[in-house]
């Protein structure tokens, strides 16, 4: 009942966030210009955008593989239709509920513990956020952003590099370093404390294999790969609109915009993280100069592409898993 309650209030929460920035995105804006705008688009050139994507998402499955490959070595095939599903769960429920759904699909096809699959999801977050930083401050670089985000960049980069070499030291020198840990865990309470190191224990376990250097390359590379990938999504969808031309942008225009609506998503908005999403692309674009009407046809096009399409394979997939086992699971 307890974690019914919970679960409702965050939806509720996130729809409400939603709105409220669905509300601040449109309350501007010129429908008539915005549906202009829409006519003008070329949509054949959105399938290399969908293309890009899907690239991005097997690049993915395929890091899956290595940071597993200590536990099982797994088909690509089997963690891309895996991920699929994940993204269909965070398209439609709140709270990145996905990953859940995700880790349960390879549990279940390849007898792995639940537990050993989110650790290397929780490596895959740290990898993402990481490589999202490394992007942040090059874009700082080539782009004068206002001091204040200038400043808080370079302290969330600081910190995941700190985050990053502390995991590392975790996995060379995992008795030590979890003394350590627990002396400072000692100051929160015994439930707390014991969540976080049994998590770091998993953390442990899953990257246990990752014990040659070339192992790091490849996770690195691919980690850039993807992101390479979401940048040219993005970049497609600016050739969609005509937007180097007709407003005179850079690239650099899609390497601020990726940094910008990927952070957008972090905050604990509704399922696809509409609202966010759409007054953020919304409010970058037009720090480069597009209207607020073209910029939220921007905005829906380019969340269209990123979310739908991965969607709806998710749910063939999910559709061929069983979707009451995976919900049954779940709860």
């Amino acid at each position: 009942m307890k974690i019914l309650k919970s679960n409702t209030f965050k939806l509720f929460l996130g729809l409400s966030i939603s709105a409220l920035f669905l509300y601040l995105a449109i309350r501007q804006v010129d429908f008539d210009k915005m549906l202009t705008s829409f006519r003008g688009v070329n949509y054949w050139i959105l399938i290399l955008a969908v293309l890009a994507q899907f690239i991005s998402h097997w690049i993915r499955a395929v890091r899956w593989r290595i940071l597993l490959k200590s536990i099982k070595l797994v088909p690509v095939s089997s963690l891309f239709s895996a991920t699929m599903i994940g993204y269909m769960g965070n398209t439609v429920l709140p709270a990145h509920l996905g990953e859940i759904f995700r880790a349960n699909v390879i549990g279940n096809r390849e007898n792995i513990s639940t537990s050993s699959i989110l650790a290397t999801l929780a490596i895959e977050r740290i990898l993402d956020v990481l490589a999202i930083l490394v992007i942040l401050v090059f874009a700082m670089i080539v782009y004068p952003f206002p001091q204040t985000v200038t400043i808080g960049g370079y302290i969330m980069f600081g910190f995941v590099v700190g985050l990053f070499v502390f995991l590392i030291l975790l996995k060379n020198q995992d008795d030590r370093t979890l003394t350590l840990l627990r002396f400072f865990l000692k100051v929160l309470p015994k439930v707390a404390a014991q969540k976080i190191e049994d998590f770091l224990i998993s953390f442990i376990d899953g990257i246990n294999g990752l014990e040659r250097k070339r192992d790091y390359i490849f996770i690195f590379l691919h980690s850039i790969l993807i992101w390479f990938g979401y940048l040219l999504t993005l970049h497609f969808v600016f050739y969609a609109f005509d937007l180097f031309n007709i407003y005179n942008l850079s690239a650099v225009s899609s390497l601020v915009l990726l940094v910008t609506t990927t952070f957008s998503i972090v905050v604990p908005a509704g399922p696809g993280y509409v609202g966010t999403y759409h007054i953020t692309c919304q409010r970058t674009l037009n720090l480069f100069g597009v209207p607020l009407p073209v910029g939220l046809s921007f905005a829906v096009v380019a969340h269209i592409v990123s979310l739908l399409p991965a969607a709806l394979l998710g749910f063939v997939f999910a559709w061929r898993e069983g979707i009451s086992r995976l919900k049954t699971q779940n709860e």
